[in-house]
């Protein structure tokens, strides 16, 4: 691999840009490349053949532009295709994501932890194992949020839609106090603001993006591949829509404020 390369990023649409700007805050000098794929999304209710293929093809298309490591910016996808990835680029730098549920039950012993994730990562066995490992040290409850990333999809990041939504999610668990709130999706990040305001603030909010970057930092030192200049790297967009509207709006995320 050529550490001039780019890293790679795919999530099954928009959400991953989350994970993006977090590693572009670690890491500003490398060069980035970030695929979505708005045209097949939402993955969360494809059959786990359909997401491994789809994963598959996305990383064909990175890899032929030169990306020296991949990052699954979708929890998803890397539930259900990380292990036949690796097994089909056993050489690649590939990291996946998964629900902040260690750092949430290390920060809140015994305490009440939401985890909010589509249906399907929700049932896949990745989180069922997740889950087994901490279930004894934290009450821990899964909130399904099927059609949430649609939100970030379309650009609706605040207002009453949204907020609807996610009041009849959440209040039925806010009777009784809420320590953390895991965002298990990429897309959710940025829906940050309104899930606050509905949880109030002694309740802490997590993601995995800085975790995701990290590691990624980790294992590019550890293969020689951190790129040796001094000056700010570069975002390259793409997307399966091909549209204009789809590049801008991913711009707009790269750069959004999603909580004051």
């Amino acid at each position: 691999m050529d550490r001039s390369g780019p890293v790679g990023f795919f999530d099954s649409g928009l959400g991953g840009i989350s994970v993006l700007r977090e590693t572009v805050r670690l890491l500003p000098q490398e060069d980035y490349l970030y695929f979505g794929d708005s045209l097949h999304a939402p993955y969360g209710v494809k059959a786990p053949e359909e997401v491994v293929e789809l994963c598959a093809s996305a990383v064909e298309h990175l890899l032929s532009q030169g990306a020296k490591a991949i990052v699954l910016a979708c929890n998803t996808a890397t539930s259900v295709a990380a292990a036949a990835l690796r097994q089909r680029y056993p050489n690649l730098i590939l990291i996946g994501t998964e629900p902040a549920l260690k750092p949430a039950v290390e920060r809140h012993p015994g305490g009440r932890i939401l985890v909010m994730a589509t249906a399907m990562t929700l049932k896949e066995r990745k989180f069922f194992d997740l889950w087994n490992q901490f279930r004894d040290q934290a009450e821990i409850i899964p909130v399904p949020c099927s059609g949430l990333m649609e939100f970030v999809e379309q650009g609706i990041l605040r207002g009453e839609q949204v907020e609807q939504y996610l009041m009849e999610r959440l209040t039925p668990f806010m009777k009784v106090p809420v320590d953390a709130v895991v965002l298990g999706c990429t897309h959710y990040p940025f829906l940050r603001g309104v899930i606050r305001k509905l949880v109030g603030r002694r309740t802490e909010i997590l993601d995995g993006a800085d975790g995701v970057a990290r590691q990624l930092c980790r294992r590019l030192e550890e293969e020689n591949l951190l790129s040796c200049r001094t000056e700010q790297g570069t975002v390259t967009f793409q997307n399966s829509l091909d549209g204009p509207e789809i590049l801008e709006l991913s711009e707009k995320l790269l750069h959004y404020q999603d909580e004051t």
